[in-house]
């Protein structure tokens, strides 16, 4: 398949040195967010470097910036200051709100008369649905697709014939529709806002229309022309076209029908009154203009100044017609990725990739630069778009997932009634969560969608993970089912206990006890005590950076060349690196400072663990010094859990430490030795890890080995010695396991034989929660394990 390419490869050459950043990351969520050039940033930098930039409501230079950038804007979308009045905002959804709460229907409390009506398309951004909730009129409705579709061939036909506008139409009434989809990307007629005001919608007989525009999509690839089209209200959001800034958007009201708004702008803040009395009846009179009036407070002068040099940018990179250009690249990237998932099939003929589109990528008049799609295995089942987004990011592709705050599209699409949706609430999926199937069946999916800067390349690239993580090699080697699996094994023996592991550094070595120290030399240690957490020591002490946030292997493979001892005796942990002089030690019985340093003061510092904000004792300057030599980077602290809070695990209540889920992780030797021989990969290689490094790729607490694969995830509790554990679920694996724990280098395996094996569902390993275990209760390697199924 070729495609075209609307840019010179002089251009793409420069295009490319604009976002070295990069690096070997492909990013494909451009209708999220467009990505800022490298020059744009610092010609941002000179323009707030070349002068004093005050407060506009004491500075008039800055007053007349700020309009200046008004005017550019107008300019962007073809039209001028005659035309429209721009009111900035804090992006689309501010837009959308000052809109909701603004627009006056027609009628008061008073009159007799009904107010007119607010329509919205279904198929819209939730920042729609929300202005149901603050309109000031009754007369909610949501409009199919399909009967947006007719009302333009309703108001062309009246057109045809000539019709006037009809007298009776008096009652103002507002027309929400997007310009672009969100979700897949298709295009509505921009027609449409003229022949709606001027001929209406079909059974709303006495309303008056005016549209607003939801242009925030579209404005990130296409050019709005505001001299072809003229809707009442246009609103958009400046980082979809830009990258930068963020929290800056705008609302563009045509001159004619500002009296809509007027009336019905309530509050005021500062800068938007020409006098307000604090007593004398709330005496106060408002500004004149527009947005002089809608401006509440000091606007984000900053960021405004900051669109000059972003639009000179992108004008700059590009060339004339920016926007057209522009286009036309995404548009044909677009196409192109749309052919090749298209073209994907599974041995057996089924397709790979199920589409949701409403266009053909015919006509970039009609599509926008999104393709929106779902996985399915070779026997149609679907694969979960949580495991894909997991697949994506340990290849470094950077997609978006879930429903994209678009209920209305992801419900048509994917074939859901209210019910589906409600029984779907009910199981335990809301909005940006990962369960991504219930019952079989998808609650979202995946979204890609380019930019300027997108390459073939990175389709290419897309299309290679989809096809090499989801289509198998061999056409008679089906996945095999769970009771073909265990019948391939013959049971020979109880399963025992083999190994102990801890992590006392979040993301860190493991600590063996059992088997080995990890690094080849013997470890005598069998036994580990238990605490209310888990594993005494397991996970206490995490890394993070200057803003506090915690490191993980995902964006520092190093961590895991950190290699920590426990000595019980001495209550000592000791951190070593290959590559590092000499060692950290800290006193585990002193909070984790530095035992030369005991007497410090503590210092309390916050971080994140699994979404819980987790307070932590800073372990003082000689453990950061240490932690910055080591790993190269500068900034990092090193943090011990408090002992003054306890973190609770949300479904349990059980006690944990910094772990992300449960107490503790199982991991059965010979589930993973099954996994390995499944791995086509590794069939071909002679450097194939050896079972022990796969095992700690998966960086479990309980090594066990039974005489068959896969029955620990039939197990519901799980008796080790003499301790009860309780089975809290499944592990969903990340991107993680595809780091050698040895030497920290990242490969594709075995998330993607995990993926393909269990229906893409990247789950291995069950986590386990002590049931009735006191904080005495020690483990030993070679313990015998039953399983309890019940």
């Amino acid at each position: 398949m070729e495609c075209a390419n609307e840019f010179t490869a002089e251009e793409l050459l420069k295009i490319e040195q604009e976002f070295s950043r990069l690096k070997n990351k492909c990013y494909l969520d451009h209708a999220g967010t467009a990505l800022y050039g490298e020059s744009q940033l610092r010609a941002i930098h000179d323009l707030l470097a070349s002068d004093l930039f005050c407060n506009p409501h004491t500075s008039r230079t800055m007053e007349d910036m700020v309009d200046l950038v008004r005017y550019r804007i107008l300019r962007w979308f073809n039209t001028r200051f005659s035309e429209y009045e721009v009111v900035f905002t804090s992006g689309t959804t501010g837009a959308l709100r000052l809109i909701g709460d603004s627009f006056t229907f027609g009628a008061s409390p008073t009159e007799a008369t009904e107010p007119g009506a607010f329509v919205f398309l279904r198929e819209s951004h939730t920042s729609v649905l929300g202005m149901r909730e603050i309109v000031q009129t009754d007369r909610i409705h949501p409009i199919e697709r399909s009967d947006l579709l007719l009302a333009l061939n309703h108001a062309n036909g009246l057109a045809s014939k000539n019709c006037a506008q009809e007298h009776d139409r008096k009652r103002p009434s507002l027309l929400v529709y997007p310009a672009q989809c969100n979700f897949n990307g298709t295009k509505y007629p921009l027609q449409l806002c003229e022949q709606v005001e001027r001929y209406g919608l079909h059974g709303y007989a006495k309303d008056q229309f005016h549209v607003c525009l939801d242009a925030a999509s579209y404005v990130s690839t296409s050019p709005l022309n505001l001299a072809l089209h003229k809707p009442s209200f246009v609103c958009l959001s400046f980082y979809k076209i830009f990258g930068y800034p963020t929290g800056l958007g705008a609302l563009l009201v045509r001159k004619d029908v500002e009296h809509l708004l007027l009336p019905g702008k309530r509050y005021y803040g500062g800068g938007t009154v020409k006098i307000a009395m604090s007593g004398m009846g709330r005496f106060h009179v408002k500004r004149d203009r527009l947005a002089e009036r809608f401006e509440d407070g000091t606007i984000n002068f900053l960021a405004i100044a900051s669109l000059l040099p972003c639009m000179d940018t992108l004008e700059r990179l590009i060339g004339p017609s920016t926007m057209e250009r522009i286009q036309r690249h995404t548009f044909m990237l677009a196409r192109y990725c749309h052919q090749r998932l298209l073209a994907l099939e599974h041995a057996n003929g089924r397709p790979v990739v199920e589409l949701y589109h409403d266009t053909t990528f015919d006509d970039a008049n009609l599509q926008g630069a999104i393709v929106n799609f779902n996985v399915r295995n070779e026997d149609g089942s679907y694969v979960g778009y949580a495991e894909v987004s997991c697949m994506a990011a340990n290849h470094s592709i950077y997609l978006r997932t879930g429903c994209f705050c678009n209920p209305g599209a992801c419900q048509r699409h994917l074939r859901q009634s209210d019910d589906d949706i409600l029984r779907q609430y009910l199981a335990g999926h809301v909005c940006g969560d990962a369960n991504d199937l219930i019952d079989g069946q998808p609650t979202g999916s995946i979204r890609v969608s380019f930019g300027y800067c997108t390459q073939l390349a990175d389709v290419d690239r897309l299309v290679a993970m989809v096809a090499g993580c989801y289509i198998r090699r061999s056409p008679n080697s089906p996945s095999a089912s769970r009771a073909s699996i265990v019948a391939m094994y013959k049971s020979y023996d109880r399963p025992r206990l083999v190994e102990i592991c801890l992590y006392p550094v979040k993301s860190c070595g493991a600590f063996h006890v059992g088997n080995g120290s990890g690094d080849g030399s013997v470890n005598t240690q069998l036994s580990w005590p238990l605490s209310a957490t888990g594993l005494r020591y397991d996970r206490e002490f995490v890394i993070v950076d200057d803003h506090g946030t915690a490191m993980t292997q995902k964006k520092l493979p190093e961590l895991c060349r950190i290699r920590p001892t426990i000595d019980l005796q001495l209550y000592q942990l000791t951190l070593q690196h290959p590559d590092a002089e000499g060692c950290l030690v800290l006193d585990l019985e002193n909070g984790g400072r530095e035992a030369a340093s005991g007497k410090q003061p503590i210092r309390l510092c916050q971080t994140k663990v699994c979404t819980d904000a987790v307070n932590g004792v800073d372990c003082g300057d000689q453990a950061a010094e240490w932690i910055c030599l080591t790993l190269g980077v500068s900034g990092l602290r090193l943090l011990r859990q408090s002992p003054y809070e306890t973190r609770l695990q949300r479904r349990t209540a059980k006690e944990l430490s910094l772990n992300n889920q449960a107490q503790l992780l199982l991991v059965n030797r010979t589930s993973v030795r099954w996994l390995a021989e499944k791995v086509d990969e590794w069939d071909e290689l002679e450097d194939a890890p050896p079972l022990d490094a796969l095992v700690d790729r998966f960086r479990g607490n309980l090594i066990i080995e039974t005489s068959r694969p896969l029955e620990e995830m039939d197990w519901e509790r799980v008796v080790i010695g003499e301790c009860l554990f309780t089975v809290d679920g499944p592990c969903t694996r990340c991107q993680m396991i595809c780091i050698d724990q040895a030497t920290g280098k990242r490969t594709a395996e075995p998330l993607r034989t995990i993926s393909r094996e269990f229906g893409g569902k990247i789950r291995f390993g069950m986590y386990l929660s002590h049931a009735h275990c006191g904080t005495s209760t020690t483990l030993t390697c070679g313990d015998l394990v039953t399983g309890i199924i019940e």
